[in-house]
């Protein structure tokens, strides 16, 4: 893969009066599905990667979803009651990089953790001399990097969905653990459901057996649209699903 990392629309178009906002597609203040710990889960809308069988397509168009400023997110962030962390999911982050690195920071400096999952390999990121990756690849302490291949579908590692992806310890604050020699990462991905105002959502790791649920539910006629068409295995970009 060559050429920039930014898709059709670029992060730098989500400005208003001078803030710099993020193009939020979802948002779960508390889940344990979504990495180490209780954690806030903050999807974004728009990829340019286009992964075969990716579990969130209604996340990769580059379209105006919900745009919040920086400080707002950062406050709700810090605010969630027992949260140890944020997580940033998509769409494709680093395709807001420009707004999701300070808000990367203002977590960190308020004592949070920060995790990334990206379609994109962390030596692509490092090489392609982006200002805006580097500053947010420096405010992860983790970094699930790699695009998702139908074909090396791994159901035996957590926070991943195949093999050719990879969980980066990018600071010391989860060194214990990668001193656990991969004891933490073993065993099946875990999901969440909630039923919130008649709709039902679902995030994390969305097993084939979920996908089938979705649809009878959508046969039964209750609110709950068909599941993406796709027949391949969801990707780890650790979509929320509505239903």
């Amino acid at each position: 893969m060559s050429g920039p990392v930014s898709g059709p629309v670029s992060d730098a178009a989500w400005r208003a009066e001078g803030a710099l906002l993020v193009n939020v597609a979802a948002r779960a203040p508390l889940t344990e599905a979504e990495g180490p710990g209780r954690r806030y889960a903050l999807w974004v809308q728009g990829c340019p990667l286009r992964c075969p069988g990716c579990c969130n397509p209604h996340m990769l168009e580059f379209k105006e979803v919900e745009l919040c400023s920086v400080e707002a997110l950062a406050a709700e962030v810090c605010a969630a009651p027992g949260v140890e962390g944020l997580t940033v999911v998509g769409g494709e982050p680093f395709a807001q990089a420009r707004a999701l690195a300070p808000l990367a920071e203002r977590v960190r400096a308020a004592g949070r953790s920060v995790l990334v999952f990206t379609g994109f390999t962390y030596e692509r990121l490092v090489s392609g001399g982006d200002p805006h990756h580097a500053r947010l690849l420096a405010a992860c302490d983790l970094l699930v990097d790699g695009p998702f291949v139908a074909q090396r579908l791994d159901r035996g590692r957590r926070w991943v969905g195949s093999s050719n992806q990879r969980v980066r310890f990018l600071s010391e604050r989860y060194a214990h653990l990668r001193a656990e020699e991969g004891a933490w990462e073993e065993g099946p991905n875990t999901i969440e459901l909630r039923l919130r105002g008649g709709e039902l959502t679902v995030n994390g790791f969305p097993h084939d057996s979920i996908t089938d649920l979705l649809a009878a539910l959508a046969a039964s006629s209750v609110r709950a649209p068909a599941p993406p068409p796709s027949p391949s295995p969801p990707s780890p970009s650790r979509g929320e699903e509505p239903t």
